[in-house]
């Protein structure tokens, strides 16, 4: 092989290298209190719709309670779908940090936040696929 095919191949294999989230939404309900005798199996995935936007501060929505609920995000909408049936999503993305929100009807979803107040933050590194669990609002609460 010649040098020039090589480095055709090697910029070949640098544009296809695909990055962004993948993971499952989980609908969490009952007791989920920590126990050093009982080992509880993860909460059943769910249906959704996942909405991924620029990184976004508490103080860049408006909450509907503290509860992590939210009427309105006033950072730029990336991307947005629906999972699968089980929950399981994935989502092309350019590098960068993300907040990753679940949506029911017109509000948003995130209880996760870091040191800085950004909701939900998720860092997508060039060529990989960040995994990301999130949780969607459900009508029973779960009990922690």
């Amino acid at each position: 092989m010649d040098f020039q095919a090589l480095i055709m191949i090697s910029c070949l294999a640098f544009v296809l290298q695909v990055q962004g989230i993948e993971g499952i939404a989980r609908r969490p309900s009952g007791n989920h209190m920590p126990s050093p005798k009982i080992h509880r199996a993860l909460p059943a995935g769910a249906k959704t719709t996942i909405c991924v936007f620029s990184l976004t501060n508490l103080s860049q929505v408006k909450k509907v309670d503290d509860a992590g609920r939210f009427s309105a995000v006033q950072t730029r909408l990336v991307r947005q779908l629906d999972t699968d049936d089980s929950g399981r999503f994935r989502i092309e993305l350019p590098p960068g940090t993300y907040s990753v929100f679940t949506k029911k009807g017109n509000v948003f979803y995130a209880t996760r936040r870091d040191e800085k107040n950004n909701i939900a933050p998720v860092e997508v590194l060039p060529g990989k696929m960040t995994r990301v669990e999130c949780s969607v609002e459900s009508s029973h609460a779960a009990v922690y």
